[in-house]
């Protein structure tokens, strides 16, 4: 069965290539526990379709998912989540996420013309009004 977990939002205004958000973005769901090892991935062309995007750009993202090891694909079988992986990982995957992140929010901070200083003020901002709502 195919994993309906796995929801992919693509930006395709932005500056970071498809295959890219799409490999942050598995990554991102595997950290954060919302895809999980022996899950199934939907196939290369059944994502292209549905993503409407070219071929090549979901086995892009699938080879590199592979090659980090975060899939594999089994001919005949489908694609799927490995197994559970160490903490190690984890934590390097959940901080890849959140410089991906980081660096999406920035990129579209400074496009609407925001300086440096305004965009660190907003955030240090953001955690304050964050941090006193928490312990309401």
């Amino acid at each position: 069965m195919v994993n309906k977990k796995l929801t992919l939002q693509l930006d395709f205004h932005s500056h970071v290539p498809i295959y890219t958000q799409i490999v942050e973005q598995v990554q991102s769901q595997l950290a954060n526990g919302i895809l999980k090892p022996g899950d199934q991935l939907p196939t290369v062309r059944a994502l292209a379709e549905e993503l409407r995007v070219n071929f090549n750009t979901i086995a892009r993202a699938y080879r590199m998912l592979d090659e980090a090891r975060i899939i594999s694909t089994q001919q005949g079988r489908g694609t799927y989540i490995t197994e559970v992986p160490s903490q190690k990982v984890t934590e390097k995957l959940k901080r890849e996420s959140l410089i991906a992140l980081t660096e999406r929010f920035i990129n579209e901070a400074q496009r609407l013309g925001f300086s440096e200083r305004d965009i660190s003020q907003m955030v240090r901002d953001r955690l304050k009004v964050k941090n006193e709502t928490k312990d309401l």
